[in-house]
C-alpha cells in the first residue's frame, strides 16, 4: 500500500493517472452554520497539511458559499496540493456553462480537476444531460479547453439510474456513490454499480459511509472506525468524509493512517450485524426519502417543498 509524505495511504483515481489520499474532505458538512469562515478555512488548511489530497464540493452547496470558502483556503499555495472536485447542477448546456464559470471564479482557479454531474437521482436526468444542447456538451467542451480535467457523475437514490448513465456511450472518468455496510442489503450500489466501475477503470468515489448524518452510529450502534474501515475496504479510489470540526478531522486522519483492509470474514460479520436494521433503508435516508435531495434539483424537476409533518 502506497502512502504519501504524511502517512496517509493513496490510491489511483481510476485510470486518470492521478493518485489521491484514501480519504477526501467533503464540502457540504464543513460549512454548516456553527462554522465561521475562519473555522472553515482552518479545517481545510489542517486537512491538506495533514495529508488529504482530494477535495469534494458542489456548485449548490450553501448557495455557493462552500466553493467560495474553499477558494479562500486554497489561495496562497495549497491549490496544487489537491485534486479539486466539484459538481455541476445544470442539465442543459447553457446552465452548466454558467455553473462552471461560477465555480472557477469562487475557487479562484482556472481549472477543475474532476467535474461531476450532481445528484443524478431522477430517472430522466440522464435523458436531460444527453439531450441536444444538454450539459454533456459543456463538459466535453470544457475538457477540450483545459477548464476541466476529468468528467464524472454522482447519485445516491437508486442504482438503476446510475446504470442508465453508465449505459451511455461516454468515457466516464469518475463516479461518486454511497458506500456503506447497510448498502449491502438494500438497493445496493456496492453490488449493482461498483463492479462495473471497477471493470471499466472508472474511479469510484465513496460517500455516506456513516449514513449521511451518522445514522449508522447513532441509530444502528456502529462505530465511526468500523464504518469508515468497511467502506475503505471496498474497491474504491477515495472515501469522501463529512467533516465539521478539527476533532472530526483528526479522527478521520487517524483512521486513514491506521487503515488495514477488513478481511472477508470481518466484512461478513459486520454485514450480518447490520442486517436487522438494513433491509428497508431506514438508516439510508438518501435512498428512501428526499431528506438529502438538493432543493435546486427538486425545483428543477417540479417537486413540491418537503413537508416535515403531514396532516392526517
Amino acid at each position: 500500500m502506497k502512502h504519501n509524505a504524511h502517512g496517509i495511504p493513496v490510491r489511483p483515481l481510476g485510470t486518470t493517472g492521478v493518485d489521491v489520499s484514501i480519504v477526501g474532505l467533503g464540502g457540504g458538512h464543513i460549512c454548516r452554520p456553527q462554522n465561521s469562515v475562519d473555522d472553515t478555512v482552518r479545517i481545510i488548511h489542517a486537512a491538506i497539511d495533514g495529508g488529504i489530497s482530494f477535495i469534494d464540493n458542489a456548485w449548490e452547496y450553501w448557495d455557493g458559499e462552500s466553493e467560495r470558502r474553499f477558494g479562500l483556503a486554497l489561495a496562497g499555495g495549497r491549490r496544487d496540493k489537491v485534486t479539486l472536485m466539484t459538481k455541476v447542477c445544470g442539465r442543459d448546456r447553457k446552465t452548466a456553462e454558467d455553473h462552471l464559470h461560477e465555480s472557477l471564479r469562487r475557487f479562484q482557479t482556472d481549472r477543475i480537476d474532476v467535474w461531476q454531474f450532481h445528484e443524478v437521482n431522477y430517472d430522466n436526468d440522464p435523458d436531460w444531460i444527453f439531450a441536444a444542447d444538454g450539459a454533456i456538451e459543456t463538459a466535453v467542451a470544457a475538457k477540450q479547453a483545459g477548464k476541466v480535467r476529468f468528467i464524472g457523475f454522482t447519485g445516491h437514490k437508486s442504482p438503476h439510474i446510475m446504470r442508465k448513465m453508465l449505459s451511455t456511450d461516454f468515457p466516464w472518468d469518475t463516479c461518486q456513490l454511497p458506500i456503506n455496510v447497510a448498502d449491502a442489503h438494500f438497493r445496493s450500489f456496492q453490488s449493482e454499480v461498483l463492479p462495473e466501475l471497477n471493470a471499466r477503470g472508472i474511479a469510484a468515489i465513496g460517500m455516506k459511509s456513516l449514513g449521511g448524518d451518522a445514522q449508522l452510529i447513532t441509530g444502528a450502534g456502529l462505530s465511526p472506525r468500523e464504518c469508515r474501515r468497511y467502506a475503505l475496504s471496498q474497491p474504491i479510489s477515495v472515501l469522501v468524509c463529512g467533516i465539521e470540526s478539527l476533532e472530526d478531522l483528526e479522527q478521520d486522519l487517524a483512521i486513514a493512517r491506521d487503515f488495514t483492509p477488513m478481511t472477508q470474514t470481518e466484512q461478513d460479520e459486520l454485514r450480518a450485524r447490520i442486517l436487522p436494521h438494513a433491509g428497508d433503508g431506514r438508516y439510508e435516508w438518501f435512498k428512501t426519502t428526499q431528506y438529502y435531495d438538493s432543493k435546486y434539483h427538486r425545483d428543477q424537476h417540479g417537486f413540491p417543498p418537503i413537508k416535515t409533518v403531514r396532516a392526517e
